[in-house]
């Protein structure tokens, strides 16, 4: 499952390895199709990167810190340094390859 993310808890999950971070909120239709996908990975890639989500209405200095404008937004994240930020719903394929091409 991915993990919820906050101010306390982002730099320990994103600093070291891949990470995958989905910004996202309740209220945001495109954001519920992520969510499931994002899950899946989650499971999928268990123990090769981490996957986790903030939800920007709860964090807003982290969707502002990070530049999100837009949600669903995910940015993709080695060793604490973004690498790769996609705007709009991905697919399960296109999260996949990204993720494995920084593994």
């Amino acid at each position: 499952m991915a993990v919820a993310l906050t101010k306390e808890n982002f730099k320990e999950v994103t600093e070291s390895g891949v990470s995958l971070v989905d910004f996202w909120a309740p209220w945001c239709g495109p954001c519920k199709m992520q969510l499931p996908i994002v899950e899946e990975l989650s499971g999928e890639l268990a123990g090769q990167a981490s996957i986790g989500k903030v939800n920007v209405d709860e964090e807003p200095e982290l969707a502002s810190q990070f530049g999100v404008m837009s949600i669903p937004t995910l940015i993709l994240f080695k060793d604490g340094q973004p690498v790769d930020k996609m705007v709009g719903l991905q697919s399960k394929d296109a999260l996949k390859t990204k993720i494995s091409n920084q593994l």
